[in-house]
């Protein structure tokens, strides 16, 4: 049901004092979908007292994050609920000062440097493995989300976190269910109020600063410069007038690279093999890749060229269960998006989970299909049809970093491993901060053995994109 609002596009009927907050609490994501589906490429969204577009167009989210970037921000409303978890990093930051950060740490992603990194990579995901059982049922969630967060404090701070692994994830998971109840809220609980969800928020805050700190007082006992690592760097910082970076920033571009520099391959990987378990032929076709191109092996940086059908599997698993699945932003003054007009303080929806099960531009979109990525698809694709980490001048710093990371710890795991779920259910959906598996990825992991070849299925015939 629809209710006509002059001047502004369709869009759900709100009821009379939440809006369309009912709807968006209970299901985000189903919520998006049929918003898109049944409204079109702009609609009106009412979240409690505030009025909200939804763009469902490539052209039109080019628009906002591209052609007239500078007069969107981040949004406000969405990231003032994490403020004590990323502080003013540079997921938060904005102008000038976000520029000076971004300049910063860019080097330490810049292609030769990660290429560096991929070493790393496959010793610990290696080492990982070799604790493996064949038979055992293990949640891999857990343990990618910890092998991730491992290489990323190694390669970008030089640090140990073994022994932090479950302080991390008990206050990460604590986090994302306090910020996921506040989306759902039709008003703001301050921080400071004792109420339950509050009281795990601020707790996982300490203890994700207990750990970042120590990672400072660890550099300054060495000497920042007798390092090269990206703490190293920004504690090596000065401003123009000669000052260093203060130490309340130094911890919030931590803290912002320690979660989300692992939270996406982690999340990718956990979607990865939820899906390779329910579709075997793709599973077998993988295995035949790595097969080929590693034998017996552990993957290395010089394979990635090889190992086409291996990224494949990446970039359609980030299809289908984007990381970051909605991205928005607030309009800095009054302009038009899609012949309609936007008054300033408006906030932006771009969502990856529907443009990327959007069937203009994907036949049989909800199928997971990796071979549908053959042929060129991501050139003839519009711009945003796919964009899994952003787009524009705040396109993801480590979007090399994460892919990189991705195919080369798959490749890790799949040339040893198969694994099996459930043939019918994949996990459930929490959609918070980032889209993650609502109770783990619970799986048999069985040793392939000596790895022996097994014929590769011949390929499946894709429809062109609708």
């Amino acid at each position: 049901m629809s209710q006509a609002r002059p001047g502004l596009p369709p869009g759900p009927a709100p009821h009379r004092l939440l809006g369309n907050l009912p709807e968006f609490a209970s299901d985000v994501l189903g919520f998006f979908t049929r918003s898109a589906r049944t409204y079109g490429d702009v609609v009106t969204l009412t979240l409690g007292g505030r009025v909200a577009f939804m763009l469902n167009h490539p052209d039109l989210i080019e628009q906002v994050l591209v052609g007239q970037q500078r007069n969107f921000v981040k949004h406000s409303w969405f990231w003032r609920h994490v403020t004590a978890v990323f502080g003013h990093g540079l997921l938060t930051n904005e102008g000038d000062a976000w520029l000076a950060q971004r300049r910063m740490i860019q080097p330490a992603f810049h292609k030769e440097r990660i290429a560096g990194y991929g070493r790393t990579m496959v010793d610990f995901t290696e080492r990982m493995l070799d604790g493996w059982k064949d038979g055992e049922v293990r949640d891999l969630h857990r343990d990618v989300m910890g092998l991730t967060l491992e290489i990323v404090a190694k390669v970008l701070f030089d640090a140990d976190v073994k022994q932090d692994v479950a302080a991390v994830e008990v206050a990460l998971d604590d986090a994302l269910e306090a910020v996921a109840l506040r989306f759902r809220r039709p008003f703001r609980v301050p921080d400071w109020i004792p109420i339950p969800s509050n009281v795990r928020y601020n707790r996982s805050v300490r203890q994700l600063d207990e750990i970042v700190y120590r990672f400072i007082r660890e550099h300054e006992q060495r000497g920042p410069e007798n390092g090269s690592d990206l703490l190293s760097v920004l504690m090596s910082a000065r401003t123009e007038d000669g000052r260093p970076m203060p130490r309340k920033q130094i911890r919030d571009e931590a803290t912002t690279l320690l979660l989300a520099g692992h939270e996406t391959t982690a999340l990718t990987l956990s979607w990865t093999f939820a899906l390779l378990s329910q579709h075997p032929d793709v599973a077998d076709r993988l295995a035949a890749e790595l097969d080929d191109v590693l034998g017996d092996r552990p993957p290395a940086v010089e394979d990635l060229p090889r190992l086409r059908y291996t990224e494949q599997v990446v970039a359609e698993s980030m299809r289908l269960y984007p990381p970051a699945y909605v991205i928005g932003r607030e309009a800095l003054a009054g302009c038009e998006i899609g012949g309609w007009k936007v008054p300033a303080g408006t906030t932006l929806f771009m969502v990856p989970w529907v443009m990327h099960r959007d069937p203009r531009w994907f036949a049989d979109p909800e199928v997971f299909r990796p071979e549908r990525w053959n042929g060129g698809l991501a050139e003839r694709l519009p711009r945003f049809a796919y964009f899994p980490f952003g787009g524009g001048p705040r396109l993801c710093v480590g979007n090399r970093f994460a892919m990189m990371e991705a195919v080369l710890l798959l490749a890790s795991v799949a040339r040893r491993f198969r694994v099996r779920l459930d043939p019918d259910r994949m996990p459930g959906l929490f959609p918070s901060i980032t889209l993650r598996p609502l109770e783990g990825v619970h799986a048999r992991v069985v040793s392939r053995g000596s790895r022996a070849r097994s014929p590769q299925p011949p390929e499946r015939k894709t429809a062109a994109p609708a």
